[in-house]
Parts: structure tokens; C-alpha cells; sequence
């Protein structure tokens, strides 16, 4: 009988050492998948800021640092069908209504519509509340840029006696104070006159593409 169950305590005894080493092995493999994640973590960290200095470095060859005062601003969310993004700075950062924004090539893209304490709202030159004066870049014709919505940009009260022509590209004016003068706000795709109309109109394909816009400059004086 004695010898029974001192099989029996060894057969558990033997149990328990493996239960043990298994906790163990779980123990270590959480350590591990945790410090992986940390790992991860710090990778992505590391690219995105790797991403900002690529960003902050082309901003300097363009000398863009020394034409405006600017705050650099990462893209979080973006609603293409409302022509709308959100940037990561806010009231925290100094930021007001109205401040227009361009991407890391000096490209207009929009203004801010509305600051939170650490975000922002931005409508983008298509959307239906944006209009601005305007000017093709090498002649003194001048308009107003109206957005109308699923990134659809014209150029509107243009004279009937100018000529446009396709290709053209159109900057921003002094003129209404929305945005500093000079900045590319993009090309003439086609341009519609009749004799009906008082003046013609052209449509503007903005030079930047939402899906790629990751980093935006913010002009908090200009």
C-alpha cells in the first residue's frame, strides 16, 4: 500500500514540475510578445519621425522657413467626400481659424475652418466653402478660385476679352488678405466661354493629391 502511494506522489510530483515549466514557458513568451510590441512600437515612432525630418528638410530646401512662419502639421483623418482633413496641432499650438496651410512643396491646400485644443479641422481649396481671389502666375488676369465640392476647383469672373489657355498655372493674390500672394494654387484644365455669359470660367486641377498628403505646413503668420 505504502509503495502505491509513493508511486502515486512521484506520478504528481512529475506533474507538477511540468505544470510549472509550462507556467514558466507562458510567462516567457508573454514577456517576450510584450517586448516585441515595444519593439514595434519604437520602429513606428522612429519612421514617422524619420518621415517628419524628410518633410522639415525638403521645407528648408524650398526656404519656405524663411518666406512664412510656420508650424508643421501631420495629416490624422481625412474625408475626401467632405473636401475636409484633420491635423494633430490645435489651441495648444497657437493655431486660429483661417490659417492656410500648403504641403511641403508650397502647394495651396486649404485653411482651417475650425481649432480644438489638440486638432484641428481643414477645408481644402475644393471644398464648397472656399473661394479666394487669384491670378495666372506670369500675367495680371485675375478671378476668383471657387471650390465646389468633390475636389472640383474653378476659376470664376474671368474677362471675356483675356485669354486662358490650358496649362496655365494660377497663385494666390494679396487681395482679401485669406492667403499670402504668390502660392501655386494649380493648373488650367479647360475653360468655358460663351457669348452668353459675362465672363469665362476655368477649371483648376489642384497640384496635390489628398491620398498622399501626410504633412502639412500651417502659415501662422504671413
Amino acid at each position: 500500500m505504502e509503495v502505491i502511494f509513493w508511486q502515486w506522489g512521484e506520478e504528481v510530483s512529475g506533474f507538477l514540475g511540468v505544470f510549472s515549466k509550462q507556467s514558466a514557458l507562458l510567462e516567457e513568451v508573454k514577456e517576450l510578445s510584450f517586448k516585441n510590441q515595444e519593439l514595434l512600437g519604437e520602429v513606428a515612432f522612429l519612421r514617422e519621425l524619420k518621415k517628419e525630418n524628410e518633410v522639415l528638410r525638403e521645407a528648408l530646401n524650398l526656404g519656405l522657413e524663411k518666406d512664412f512662419q510656420l508650424e508643421i502639421a501631420r495629416v490624422i483623418a481625412k474625408d475626401i467626400s467632405q473636401d475636409s482633413l484633420l491635423v494633430d496641432k490645435g489651441k495648444k499650438a497657437g493655431l486660429l481659424s483661417g490659417m492656410p496651410l500648403i504641403s511641403p512643396q508650397k502647394v495651396l491646400v486649404g485653411r482651417i475652418s475650425q481649432v480644438y485644443e489638440d486638432f484641428s479641422e481643414v477645408i481644402l481649396i475644393s471644398h464648397k466653402d472656399s473661394s479666394f481671389d487669384a491670378k495666372l502666375s506670369d500675367r495680371e488676369v485675375f478671378g476668383l478660385i471657387e471650390g465646389r465640392g468633390a475636389f472640383k476647383v474653378y476659376l470664376d469672373l474671368v474677362s471675356k476679352e483675356e485669354l486662358i489657355s490650358e496649362g496655365e498655372l494660377v497663385v494666390t493674390t494679396a487681395l482679401g488678405g485669406i492667403f499670402p500672394p504668390g502660392i501655386l494654387v494649380g493648373e488650367v484644365k479647360n475653360v468655358r466661354k460663351t457669348d452668353i455669359d459675362p465672363f469665362q470660367t476655368a477649371e483648376i486641377e489642384p497640384q496635390f493629391q489628398v491620398k498622399k498628403l501626410d504633412y502639412l505646413f500651417i502659415i501662422t503668420s504671413f
